[in-house]
């Protein structure tokens, strides 16, 4: 069984990738997790980013994720943040206590509302987009001071503010397959370029498993004025039930060749096997559509998606591939995760 045929081999050195985790729930799992970013930390990732509960409900095994990663490797870590359930004064708080902490890479995103709201928008908190999310990572950047800025000579308690540090990369969620609220492709557009208005640098998609429904939405966003990178983003699915799962999270179907394919082979290394050709098949044909990168959701496990790299020859590249993003082109015109999330 495999997964879509790329049109073209991939002989070029790769662009960039980058990986998402989540924070662990059991000291068991945070140690398997340690060794994990390890192993990811080795291909040089141009970031990792971790998740983050709604209302800052895993603050605290978000931030020690990321710490580890500042403190053991020279990964750059992202840090989600959500407008669920936090008011203005919550959200300007765990952004300065991110940048405190050495962080300077955010993922602003609306998040869901709780399940059985009864009023989603009004579940949503002060916050009522990830454009206004993303305004205020940048409202608390200016207004931040952080020790050891530049003083001003001869002005007292004066700090120069072109020398504090900007955020690295504030990335927002695309949606290739549509948000389940949008009124049409044009709307998502618009909304993805009101994102890039309010100050995001990057998009990074929800998960999609054609490469047509990528290579098309950026085609339309760019007709729309969008001008930010837009990473595609791909998880190797290695067994049925996760699959299953992800269709119900995201309300996205999967392919019958790969659904099929995983149902119907019992062994647990052909599983595997079946997941990464399909995700790398999908990885190489985005890749020769344009795609400026990778973004690989891992489920928190190494094997996969460094099989899909291994597929892709990117360890045979004779010299590191540069951890960045390329620079966002400015918008042409203007309007005012992993489930949907804008």
């Amino acid at each position: 069984m495999s997964g879509p045929e790329p049109d073209d081999a991939v002989t070029a050195p790769l662009p960039p990738i980058s990986f998402e985790l989540f924070p662990p729930r059991t000291d068991a799992a945070a140690i398997a997790l340690g060794r994990t970013i390890d192993r990811l930390a080795d291909v040089d990732p141009a970031f990792i980013s971790v998740t983050f509960g709604a209302g800052g409900s895993s603050r605290d095994r978000s931030l020690t994720v990321l710490r580890y990663m500042l403190e053991h490797t020279r990964v750059e870590p992202m840090a989600h943040l959500t407008c669920v359930g936090s008011s203005h004064a919550e959200a300007n708080r765990l952004v300065r206590e991110f940048l405190d902490a050495g962080v300077t890479s955010f993922l602003a995103l609306r998040g869901d509302p709780p399940a059985g709201a009864a009023d989603a928008d009004d579940a949503i908190g002060d916050l009522r987009s990830a454009a206004e999310l993303v305004q205020l990572i940048h409202r608390v950047q200016e207004e931040r001071e952080p020790f050891g800025q530049s003083r001003i000579p001869g002005i007292p308690g004066a700090t120069a503010i072109g020398a504090r540090p900007r955020p690295e990369r504030v990335a927002v969620a695309a949606f290739p397959t549509g948000h389940p609220r949008s009124r049409g492709t044009s709307q998502d557009v618009d909304v993805l370029l009101a994102k890039e208005i309010a100050g995001a640098t990057l998009a990074i998609t929800q998960l999609f498993w054609h490469a047509d429904d990528y290579l098309g939405f950026v085609q339309r966003a760019r007709a729309g004025g969008v001008g930010i990178p837009i990473l595609p983003g791909i998880m190797p699915v290695t067994n049925p039930a996760r699959l299953s799962r992800l269709e119900q999270l995201t309300g996205v179907p999967a392919p019958a060749s790969l659904s099929i394919g995983l149902e119907i082979e019992p062994d647990a290394d052909e599983q595997f096997a079946i997941g990464v050709e399909y995700a790398s098949n999908l990885s190489a044909e985005v890749l020769a559509g344009g795609a400026p990168g990778l973004h690989l959701y891992t489920f928190n496990r190494h094997e996969a998606v460094l099989a899909v790299l291994g597929r892709l020859d990117r360890a045979d590249d004779p010299a590191p591939v540069p951890a960045r993003i390329p620079a966002p082109t400015p918008a042409t015109a203007g309007t005012e995760r992993n489930t949907r999330e804008r």
